[in-house]
């Protein structure tokens, strides 16, 4: 009776914790443990009914049986439907048939008079059932139960009939083999439950994660593609929009690659020569036909992974020119400081000289034009034939001038304090501001927001569009620009418009170069600073040739709404 005692302690202990399967799985469990007690009720009947007419001597013992058999058999039904009809409650309905299993199971041990092995089996299987389904306290409950019953209806039978050691021994045994079946069956079943516990968080992890990388690859600024030669497995946001491909939600990836496939045949070529496992690097110009003054050129690598695919990165070229143009313009910047400030003293020497030179020019003029002063034969002699060419040198120091400030607001350009812009008002006030006494027409909207400098937003549009009001009135005499904005795909698009005569085919290829100008009274570096302020800012500033009026067009990435 100590090691029963020292067993039920060691199971109250393990069982403090009350770990029980989760509700729906109690029953489906319920279900089949259900369909399991009515399995052998119906076995044991007939069983019964086989007893009592071949052994007749044993009438009251096999009339017990059947009595008890049919009730077990009626209530086997009504537990067997009691988990169809009210699914939400099987643990109470469990303990409740697991109860009743160990009383029908005690009437039939007592009417067969001694310990059986089946019915040890049976008792072992109700045993380890409440130990697996139940919390500890109400598995302990039913365990005791059966011990109870199994060694006390041994003292009911001795009443009626002769007391039996051995009986009692054995009786004694089976009440001990149920303790240890239930604390093996608690094992495993706490075991199983662990297992099933780290395997739901480790699935749980793995979707979390799944999800992450869902995430970080749909926000990625670079195109991610996996494909396994003709199946298109992940294909992100960007690279739909660097591929000038449409994204619609309800099609399938195929339809990605259906597109690829028709737009930009000459990369999936490229893909498919690349042999499988080995890893490729190349530059992949778009198409005309993909609007490429968007995205001019794009850098494709591809990468072979574990299971056959590949992974192909598709990245913008214009955020590496970006971060070439600020290398450049740094460099530049230390060089051209120092030598404007070298320049600047002699040239404003040159300046002054000149300027007075064409005073005192226009004074002798002045002098020579006024018959009525008693001085003019008093005055020294001054040289007026050059006063044209003291014009021509105040006019190009003047030009010098210009072009030493612009390179210096070049080699004074800070990184571009970038800030969101509501480009619809922003436009509409920067064209009232510097602009009111011009045609200067805005048109369009957008509803995204841009990243850009503002500042250096403003002398890139106000170099344009004084570009544009000069050279359209060399062509017209009413001179007017219209600024056209719009989405394309992801970008925000500014077109500079005017009904000038355009840039001539041979002068495009030189047109942002530095100090290329087709007007005599330019520096040519206004479109210079104007694309580097634009390239600093990670968009472009293009010419469109295509365009029926002269189109200097400024594509800028929009804010994403994610």
């Amino acid at each position: 009776m100590t090691v029963i005692a020292e067993t039920l302690a060691t199971i109250k202990s393990y069982r403090q914790h009350n770990d029980t399967p989760p509700s729906s799985q109690l029953r489906r469990l319920g279900l089949i443990y259900s369909s399991y007690r009515l399995l052998i009720n119906v076995v044991y009947l007939v069983l019964a009914y086989a007893a009592l007419s071949n052994d007749s001597a044993s009438l009251l013992p096999s009339l017990l049986q059947q009595t008890a058999l049919i009730f077990y058999l009626l209530l086997s039904l009504v537990l067997l439907g009691l988990f169809y009809v009210v699914p939400k409650r099987p643990q109470r309905q469990l303990g409740f048939g697991l109860v009743v299993d160990i009383i029908i199971l005690s009437v039939l041990l007592y009417s067969s008079g001694a310990p059986d092995l089946q019915l040890t089996l049976l008792y072992m299987v109700v045993v380890a059932a409440s130990f697996m389904l139940l919390p500890g306290s109400q598995a302990l409950v039913i365990t005791l139960l059966a011990i109870i019953f199994v060694i006390y209806q041994q003292f009911f039978y001795a009443i009626s009939n002769s007391l039996s050691l051995a009986n009692l021994g054995d009786a004694l045994l089976m009440s001990a083999s149920f303790l240890v079946v239930g604390f093996l069956s608690w094992t495993v079943s706490q075991r199983l439950l662990q297992v099933e516990k780290i395997s739901a968080q480790q699935a749980k992890e793995v979707e979390r994660l799944n999800d992450i990388n869902q995430e970080v690859i749909s926000q990625m600024v670079n195109g991610v593609v996996v494909l396994n030669r003709q199946r298109i497995v992940l294909a992100n946001h960007a690279a739909y929009q660097l591929l000038g491909i449409a994204e619609h939600e309800n099609k399938p990836l195929q339809y990605f690659l259906q597109q690829l496939s028709t737009l930009h045949a000459s990369l999936l070529k490229r893909y498919l020569a690349v042999a499988i496992g080995e890893s490729s690097t190349f530059i992949y110009e778009l198409p005309t036909t993909i609007n490429a003054s968007i995205v001019a050129r794009l850098r494709v690598q591809i990468t072979p992974l574990k299971d056959n695919s590949q992974l192909v990165i598709l990245e913008d070229l214009r955020r590496e020119q970006a971060g070439a143009q600020q290398l450049k313009l740094a460099s530049l910047g230390q060089l051209t400081a120092s030598i404007a400030h070298e320049i600047r003293n002699p040239l404003a020497a040159i300046s002054q000289a000149s300027q007075l030179l064409i005073e005192e020019v226009d004074e002798a003029l002045s002098l020579e034009n006024d018959t009525a002063s008693s001085l003019t034969s008093l005055a020294s002699p001054v040289d007026t034939s050059n006063h044209e060419l003291y014009k021509m040198i105040f006019t190009q120091t003047k030009r010098v001038n210009r072009i030493i400030e612009d390179v210096l607001k070049l080699s004074r350009r800070q990184p571009p304090n970038k800030q969101s812009i509501a480009l619809d008002h922003w436009l509409a006030e920067f064209i009232t501001n510097h602009f009111s006494d011009h045609d200067v027409f805005l048109s369009g909207t957008v509803q995204t927001a841009i990243l850009f400098d503002t500042h250096q937003l403003e002398q890139i549009l106000i170099n344009l569009i004084k570009n544009g009001l000069r050279y359209s009135s060399l062509s017209h005499p009413h001179a007017y620009v219209e600024v056209e904005i719009y989405t394309s795909l992801n970008d925000v698009i500014i077109d500079i418009l005017d009904n000038g005569a355009g840039v001539k085919a041979d002068d495009i290829e030189h047109l942002f170069e530095p100090f290329f100008t087709t007007d005599k009274a330019g520096t040519g570096l206004g479109l210079y600073l104007s694309q580097a302020f634009t390239e600093a800012n990670q968009a472009r500033l293009v010419y469109v040739a295509e365009h029926k009026k002269t189109c200097f067009r400024l594509i800028i990435p929009a804010v994403s709404s994610a």
